[in-house]
């Protein structure tokens, strides 16, 4: 069954699943996903605590220590979302340890609603540091226009950056333009480079949904012969941008000083349009030095069926730029585009973070004890 995980993996692509829950740690089931699956990170986000934590299972005793001492929602839910992490760092630690870093990570966000805002996001970020307290956690920061400089400061001081909702190939460049910032401030500050580890989550589907929504509005021949093409050439040409920030001049020093290079993350990879193969963002996207972060149906869809032939990102830039120039030829703005996914991201997870912030809230005051 995991034949074509393994191939994955073999290919340089690290396989992190994107999902937690209390019940996927307890049950035993992550343990059995690393041993069986060749999964070797963890991914989380707002909305996938918001599911977790509502659902109930495996959260009753704490919430109700949690109302016994009448702490805040706010509160609460860091209680709760660090404490996953960190049990779920703990069981990824072998494949930390035998990785020397690279892998065996668990990634938990920042507050969404502090995107916009550079110093709270910084101040979150070493909270969620101090409060998790494993060497095999990534903090996990958006690349809004205000999380560029907090990525820097924040790799400044040492702490390992899961950087999140990028859509845009310029976005891109700058959160790498970031993490070397920081890394070169860690280097000024004495700290050990080799120690800092980086990933950059370019979201892949996403990008389709939007472009095929306009193209199918457009409706032409030309417009439907352009369907699914947009998320794989945007993140293939992300690989690009990669390859050559990865071999400057600039990056050679920070190297020789011990750093590692932020590997791009494949983010959103499930199927949304059923048209597509439901493992089209996993085969199509094979590069050495790579994550691949998937749901769990995602993941099951790859070990039963994937097909995995080798690199099927590197030699196809000059095609992927093609069908993005065709695009803007039939009048899909690229810009466009990419900023709303951005917008859309930021609002989705703040709407899934207060989401949780009600649905805790109405525990605790369920069982809050009686006065």
């Amino acid at each position: 069954m995991t034949d074509a995980l393994k191939r994955l993996s073999d290919e340089g692509v690290a396989i992190w699943l994107d999902d937690l829950s209390r019940k996927r740690i307890t049950s035993g089931n992550l343990a059995e996903l690393i041993d069986q699956s060749h999964v070797v990170g963890v991914t989380t986000n707002p909305s996938i605590f918001q599911k977790a934590i509502s659902s109930g299972e495996g959260y009753e005793q704490q919430l109700a220590d949690l109302a016994a001492r009448k702490v805040t929602v706010d509160e609460a839910i860091r209680m709760i979302t660090t404490a996953d992490v960190r049990d779920a760092a703990d069981i990824l630690r072998p494949v930390f340890d035998a990785t020397n870093g690279q892998d065996g990570r668990v990634s938990i966000e920042v507050d969404p609603r502090l995107a916009h805002d550079t110093k709270a996001t910084v101040a979150e970020a070493k909270q969620l540091a101090w409060l998790v307290d494993r060497p095999n956690t990534l903090i996990k920061i958006p690349a809004t226009k205000a999380g560029l400089p907090a990525i820097a400061d924040v790799i400044g001081k040492g702490i390992s950056v899961n950087v999140t909702l990028i859509f845009s190939l310029e976005r891109y460049r700058a959160v790498m333009d970031a993490y070397l910032t920081g890394l070169e401030q860690a280097k000024a500050a004495g700290l050990d480079l080799s120690l800092i580890h980086s990933v950059a989550s370019f979201f892949v589907s996403r990008v389709d949904t939007e472009i095929d929504k306009r193209l199918d509005a457009l409706g032409t021949d030309e417009a439907k012969a352009l369907r699914g093409k947009a998320a794989l050439a945007n993140a293939r040409l992300a690989y690009q941008a990669y390859e050559e920030v990865f071999s400057s001049d600039r990056w050679a020093a920070l190297e020789k000083a011990g750093a590692n290079k932020q590997r791009a993350l494949w983010a959103s990879t499930g199927v949304k349009d059923p048209a597509y193969k439901d493992t089209l963002y996993v085969d199509d996207l094979v590069a050495p030095n790579t994550v691949n972060t998937m749901p769990e149906a995602t993941l099951e869809a790859t070990a039963d069926h994937g097909r995995i032939t080798g690199d099927t990102v590197r030699g196809t830039y000059e095609q992927a730029k093609a069908e993005l120039d065709a695009l803007a030829k039939i009048g899909i703005s690229y810009d466009d585009v990419v900023q709303l996914l951005e917008d859309e991201g930021v609002d989705k997870f703040e709407q899934a973070w207060n989401d949780l912030l009600k649905s805790t809230e109405a525990e605790l005051k369920r069982l809050a004890p009686e006065a």
